[in-house]
């Protein structure tokens, strides 16, 4: 199997580090954009696109008979495929494509077609990965939550309840979560964290989504927590 990978610098080596090159038979190239993406296509039997949320329109560079997963952290799939015009899109699957949050001993995905679903188990099966389907919505699961509980806590630190060394702390030890909010924030960026609330604000109307004031400073500012 050929797998290329479309991604940046940090998601390419968290991929490396989910997927290590094995002797398997499995072979991957590595793209850091769509520029070149013509002349790799054709041999790839799987692509990994960590960018094509950021340009919907690439969608008609894959074949209907192509398996593309597609970073939907922050997309409803049926909405990328709108956005694309595409009438017969590829084997589309969503996955969890944030940072930190992909290699993960589950692959968090989601399914554009039901009938997908025998591709899915095919590919995971042959990179040795467990995953779980959820929903085709903004967000997915783990992202919506974990962004949730991020904004909460800059809601927090904004009203001077506590510090962000208290939060981080006080999450760890009174919840047991591997990192305290501002902690996850940084390594998801801060950039990521509030394209996705915005993105499931506008889907839900839900209150407890809508940005932080000073999240979106920080989003703005281009700052990170000082930790």
């Amino acid at each position: 199997m050929h797998i290329l990978v479309l991604a940046g610098p940090e998601m390419a080596e968290e991929f490396r580090q989910k997927f290590p090159v094995t002797n398997n038979g499995t072979r991957f190239t590595f793209l850091q954009s769509h520029s070149v993406i013509d002349e790799q296509l054709e041999p790839s039997d799987v692509v990994f696109d960590f960018l094509l949320h950021e340009e919907p329109e690439r969608l008609s560079f894959y074949a209907p008979e192509q398996v593309v997963f597609c970073n939907a952290a922050t997309i409803q799939l049926a909405a990328l495929v709108k956005a694309s015009g595409i009438q017969n899109p590829c084997t589309l699957i969503g996955f969890n494509g944030l940072p930190s949050l992909f290699n993960r001993p589950v692959l968090e995905v989601s399914l554009y077609n039901k009938r997908s679903e025998s591709k899915l188990i095919e590919v995971c099966n042959e990179l040795g990965t467990e995953f779980l389907v959820v929903e085709d919505r903004v967000g997915m699961v783990t992202p919506r939550i974990i962004c949730m509980i991020i904004n909460e806590a800059c809601y927090t630190l904004q009203e001077q309840t506590a510090g962000i060394e208290d939060i981080d702390l006080g999450m760890k030890l009174g919840t047991n979560y591997p990192k305290g909010p501002f902690e996850w924030a940084n390594q998801i960026g801060i950039k990521n964290v509030y394209s996705l609330l915005r993105a499931v604000y506008e889907d839900t109307k839900e209150e407890r989504y809508k940005v932080c004031p000073l999240l979106k400073t920080k989003f703005l500012k281009g700052e990170k927590f000082e930790l």
